[in-house]
C-alpha cells in the first residue's frame, strides 16, 4: 500500500467507509476458489466493523452512476465501487490502473 493509504487507514480522525460490495465481491472469490484467507470470511467481514469502518449499502443513485460509466472496465464489483465513489465523493484505494480512466479520486494501493 502507498504511504498516503496508510496514513489515511492509520489516522483516527478520518472515516474509512468499505462498500457492501467489497464484502460481497470476498464472498465470491472465496466460494470459487480464487482467495485463499488465513482467517475465516465471517471473522474477515465481523473485523471491518471492529476497526471502526463505516459500511456504504448500495443505493439507487449509485446504480444510475454506474449506469453512465463507459465500459473501459468490464469488472462489475471495480465498476459499482467507481460509482458509488463517485457519488458519494469519496476516495477509492487501488491497485489497478484501469481505474485511472474514470472520473474518480483514488488513492494508489
Amino acid at each position: 500500500m502507498g504511504s498516503n493509504g496508510r496514513k489515511l487507514l492509520a489516522d483516527p480522525d478520518q472515516p474509512v467507509v468499505v462498500s457492501i460490495v467489497s464484502r460481497w465481491e470476498l464472498a465470491v472469490k472465496k466460494s470459487v476458489g480464487k482467495l485463499s484467507l488465513d482467517i475465516q470470511l465471517e471473522d474477515l467481514i465481523r473485523s471491518l466493523g471492529l476497526f471502526g469502518f463505516e459500511l456504504l449499502p448500495v443505493l439507487p443513485a449509485h446504480i444510475l452512476v454506474l449506469a453512465g460509466l463507459s465500459l473501459q472496465h468490464r469488472d462489475p464489483f471495480d465498476r459499482t465501487l467507481i460509482a458509488q465513489a463517485i457519488h458519494e465523493e469519496l476516495y477509492l484505494l487501488t491497485a489497478d490502473p484501469l481505474l485511472q480512466g474514470y472520473d474518480v479520486r483514488t488513492i494508489k494501493l
